[in-house]
């Protein structure tokens, strides 16, 4: 029965399995801004998944927190225009 004669290194042994795990990944584009994207993930720049927005992005929380600061001043103004 044939045997090796050397013993083969780490890394002669290890050559062979460094590639295995790299895989090319799918990207797909957002349907509502064209974003590229993970197929089957939200879109984090626009929030919409499938056609349906499931989560509120940054910009939308920026939105919101202008609207209610312009809330939050009108008040304001108008006991001032009282007075």
């Amino acid at each position: 029965m044939p045997v090796p004669k050397r013993k083969r290194s780490r890394a002669r042994r290890d050559k062979r399995f460094a590639n295995k795990g790299v895989k090319e990944t799918a990207i797909a584009l957002c349907q509502q801004c064209q974003h590229p994207l993970i197929p089957h993930q939200a879109c984090s720049d626009c929030g919409f998944y499938k056609g349906v927005k499931v989560m509120k992005t940054k910009s939308d929380r920026g939105l919101k927190r202008k609207k209610q600061q312009k809330e939050k001043k009108a008040p304001e103004q108008e006991t001032e225009d009282k007075k």
